[in-house]
């Protein structure tokens, strides 16, 4: 399957919107003095996390355009629920391993919710 370039334009808009939470994330660490390597594996697992799931939602979006709606709605369905596992793996991982500090694996999860409230304010075309 061949990624659509809307999907790859989205997904690196929204790669950018959480390296640069992340990075602010760092720095309210770094100011309260709570910074150390657990914050900085926690936010990588949690970044990483959060662009892939939005890059497989792309994905599956991509594939149920080309669908009929029943085939489209359960390529949907099963998309969401394999990403949505990978999610509860992630924050498990965070929160059970020592190696990462749990609110910097679970913060970036919701940081391309942020991106795409954003989006309008920076869409070219409004």
């Amino acid at each position: 399957m061949r990624v659509d370039e809307t999907v790859r334009r989205e997904t690196r808009y929204i790669a950018i919107w959480v390296a640069v939470l992340s990075v602010l994330m760092e720095a309210v660490f770094l100011l309260l003095r709570r910074w150390n390597l657990t914050v900085l594996w926690g936010n990588l697992l949690g970044g990483f996390i959060a662009v892939l799931n939005f890059f497989l939602m792309g994905l599956g979006v991509q594939k149920a355009v080309d669908q009929e709606e029943k085939d489209a709605k359960t390529t949907m369905r099963v998309s969401q629920t394999g990403r949505t596992m990978m999610l509860f793996v992630a924050a498990g991982l965070g929160i059970l391993l020592d190696a990462f500090h749990p609110v910097a694996v679970i913060l970036p999860l919701l940081f391309p919710r942020i991106a795409v409230a954003f989006r309008p304010r920076f869409d070219k075309k409004s």
